[in-house]
């Protein structure tokens, strides 16, 4: 099957510039972390000059025929906005460089671990733009692009493969139903995830609370914890049924590949072992006893199941599943 070059390469430069727009993003969103405490004290400061008989900041509206100028927006806010309009680029490109590596190759682009980690962060960055679009929840693209950059650096360098034609066992009508499903719901657990170790931190440093330490400071940007908590279930219970229809579906493809349903195969079982986990999490989470911490703490057990299935089952240990498309 002949590979179309040209588009091979605008897949990697869209990959290679979606990953410098979310360091970018990331610097904005630092910024804007690290300048939203300064512009609340100011914004607290006008409040009570004003409430104690004090001139308002900025030009008076009293005076007939002045032009009254327009509150200028606190710079974390400009940097915020900054941001989120350059992350909706950076996704878009990310989508371009699975699309255009599909049409270069003449197939469903997810035939090794570079493909994988791509499709399953451009879900996680998707998701995003949709869960996180509210103001309450800005704060946490820091902390979701703290986890995907350092998993496209690694796709791009030590995981990376050429475009190129899939083994023969790939090719299969349940490639892109199978694996799209399963990198999908990885994609939300990422998110699902990061909120649940925020939520931790937010426990230990309550809202209005926080210690004047590095983590206080942290958490101080930081939604309250029923908040994180909310989060982290709802992207849960979205990402818990197609991971579990991704199994299922996997199970289906075995049997027709290789003669059964289930062979206990290392990929079949630390998927099962996390799918098990993000069920202890849903489960966890409706028992009250168990509703704060533990159920976090279950939560983030299962995507550390779920890099552990992606990286080291993948890479280190041998069997049916061994397509990472590593020399």
């Amino acid at each position: 099957m002949p590979i179309n070059e040209t588009l091979a390469r605008y897949s990697d430069l869209a990959f290679e510039s979606s990953f410098a727009i979310y360091v970018l993003a990331f610097v904005l969103l630092i910024a804007q972390y690290a300048t939203t405490r300064a512009d609340a004290v100011a914004q607290r400061e006008a409040r009570e000059l004003v409430g104690a008989g004090g001139p308002a900041p900025g030009p008076s509206a009293a005076v007939p025929g002045r032009v009254v100028e327009q509150p200028r927006k606190p710079w974390s806010e400009r940097f915020g906005n900054m941001a989120m309009a350059i992350l909706v680029v950076g996704v878009a490109l990310q989508v371009a460089a699975i699309v255009l590596r599909g049409f270069a190759t003449e197939r469903f682009p997810l035939g090794n671990m570079y493909e994988f980690v791509t499709m399953a962060t451009a879900a996680a960055m998707v998701v995003g733009l949709i869960a996180l679009r509210s103001q309450t929840y800005r704060s946490l693209w820091v902390y979701v692009l703290v986890v995907v950059i350092p998993l496209m650096f690694l796709a791009a360098t030590v995981l990376y493969a050429d475009a190129a034609p899939v083994v023969p066992a790939l090719r299969s009508y349940w490639l892109p139903i199978h694996v799209t499903i399963v990198a999908t719901g990885s994609g939300i657990f990422l998110v699902s995830g990061v909120a649940s170790l925020m939520f931790l931190l937010r426990i230990r440093q309550p809202q209005g609370e926080e210690s004047g330490g590095f983590w206080g400071k942290l958490a101080s940007r930081l939604p309250d914890a029923q908040t994180l908590d909310r989060l982290a279930y709802k992207t849960t219970i979205i990402a818990f049924p197609l991971f579990g229809a991704g199994v299922i579906l996997g199970a289906i493809w075995a049997e027709a590949a290789w003669g059964r349903f289930w062979g206990w195969d290392p990929k079949e079982t630390v998927s099962f072992i996390a799918w098990v986990i993000y069920a202890a999490y849903l489960h966890a989470r409706a028992t009250s006893g168990w509703r704060n911490t533990r159920a976090a703490w279950i939560n983030i057990a299962g995507f550390v199941a779920m890099l552990f299935n992606l990286f080291i089952i993948n890479m280190v240990v041998s069997g049916l599943h061994s397509y990472a498309g590593l020399s």
